[in-house]
């Protein structure tokens, strides 16, 4: 299973638009090779380096999705919560809020991981769930892991 986005390629810098110093939108993103046993995805996006890549503390979450149907390759950029495919749950990211938080490190240049998960089932409504919440249901029910990696470093 593969993931990618139009905006960066893997290991490239996040264009400006999707964080905080643009307009903080999600970038396009598109799937391919999910096995065939999949009933839904499942979407994370956060930094291991925060807040200081020399000295990370914490993993910041920028983004969880989840009961993303089995059918969809992908979300157009600045896609808003009423866009999502039909099902899909938005979880809380770091601010305590749904949707998407674009990169916005407070010191050095961060790495921000796209992690598509392929699963054996729906999740169902988790309330207002976490990344932790996430994980903890999709264990035992992933079939595949795919991840896109971008950079950004305020100017």
């Amino acid at each position: 299973m593969k993931i990618t986005s139009k905006a960066f390629g893997d290991g490239q810098e996040i264009p400006s638009a999707y964080t905080c110093q643009g307009k903080d939108v999600p970038p396009a993103l598109a799937w391919e090779g999910a096995p065939a046993a999949t009933k839904s995805f499942a979407l994370i996006v956060d930094d291991p380096d925060a807040p200081d890549p020399k000295a990370p503390k914490m993993t910041w979450v920028h983004w969880v999705l989840y009961d993303i149907p089995a059918t969809a390759t992908g979300f157009p950029e600045a896609v808003a919560p009423a866009g999502l495919p039909a099902g899909t749950r938005d979880g809380l990211n770091d601010w305590k809020r749904t949707g998407y938080g674009g990169p916005c490190p407070p010191i050095g240049r961060h790495r921000y991981f796209f992690k598509l998960y392929a699963l054996d089932a729906m999740l169902g409504d988790l309330g207002p769930a976490t990344k932790a919440d996430v994980e903890r249901a999709m264990k035992g029910h992933v079939l595949a892991e795919a991840v896109l990696v971008g950079t950004y470093q305020k100017r």
